[in-house]
């Protein structure tokens, strides 16, 4: 097991990026947005505003039907994931890269065992084509993406995942500073310092691989998509069913990742609002 040396000096405009992007995104999130819809519109009966708080809480009362009935967040997941579909995979790579976002860090510290989330299938193709491909190098990017926990490190789990895998004795570069796609990208670049004809294959959700392929092309860096943890249902997508929870986290996540492209895209961090598979020749 090696460990990158991938202590870099902070940049205080990515700081600051992602610092505001936490805060902005805590304020306009769809769950926390129906939240203050709602505070707004007891506001406005409780001091006698009564027709413009009713309409409000009309309002308010419309989309958590909506929400609950219809998977809203599948419509916006659906157009992500199509960009890039499964498809055969080379019979040689250079090497594999894993984005982090599939372990739990602050609860795994707490029960003292790898807890992951409803992404985990990054982890296990990850692990798939590590054994597919047993010479390539290994590569697994993520930190904290996190403001207050940025001691506790997704990579710190690696160590136990690799032997839960049989790959115990296998070498794997971990990059463990990065705090969002963006630090993901850059930092594992100056870690490994790929040359130009390697050829890596980069493992994310399906969602969030146009922003990731936008992100790895704009630091000049070509590399072969993998998406997994599909979130959408291809060919059911207008269906009824009373689901709120559900759908409110769906629609939840799926808007971070259309927040981010934008995001993203304004800031200067990809060339596309929404890269394709032609890749970095889009």
């Amino acid at each position: 097991m090696m460990i990158g040396p991938n202590r870099q000096p902070g940049n205080p405009m990515d700081t600051l990026f992602f610092w505001a992007s936490k805060l902005i995104w805590a304020l306009i999130s769809p769950d926390s947005l129906l939240l203050i819809l709602l505070l707004a519109a007891y506001a406005l009966i409780l001091f006698g505003l009564r027709r413009a708080g009713r309409l409000l809480l009309g309002l308010c009362v419309l989309m958590t039907l909506i929400i609950a009935c219809f998977p809203v967040g599948e419509w916006l997941y659906a157009p992500l994931e199509s960009r890039f579909a499964p498809r055969e995979l080379p019979a040689q790579v250079d090497g594999i890269l894993v984005l982090g976002g599939y372990v739990e860090p602050s609860r795994s510290a707490a029960w003292q065992q790898v807890q992951m989330n409803n992404a985990a299938e990054r982890w296990e193709m990850f692990t798939s084509l590590a054994r597919h491909y047993p010479q390539a190098k290994l590569l697994v990017t993520g930190g904290s993406g996190t403001l207050l926990g940025q001691h506790m490190k997704e990579t710190d789990s690696i160590p136990a995942l690799m032997q839960q895998a049989g790959l115990g004795t296998r070498d794997v570069l971990l990059e463990t500073e990065s705090r969002n796609t963006w630090e993901n990208a850059r930092m594992s670049k100056a870690l490994l310092a790929p040359r130009p004809q390697e050829q890596w294959l980069l493992v994310t959700s399906a969602a969030h691989m146009p922003r990731s392929i936008g992100v790895f092309c704009a630091l000049q860096w070509q590399v072969t998509p993998v998406p997994v943890d599909f979130r959408s249902t291809r060919g059911a997508l207008w269906r009824l069913e009373l689901r709120f929870a559900e759908h409110l986290l769906d629609l939840r996540e799926a808007s971070h990742e259309w927040v981010g492209l934008l995001a993203y895209y304004l800031t200067g961090k990809t060339s596309q609002l929404l890269p394709g598979p032609g890749g970095c020749t889009d």
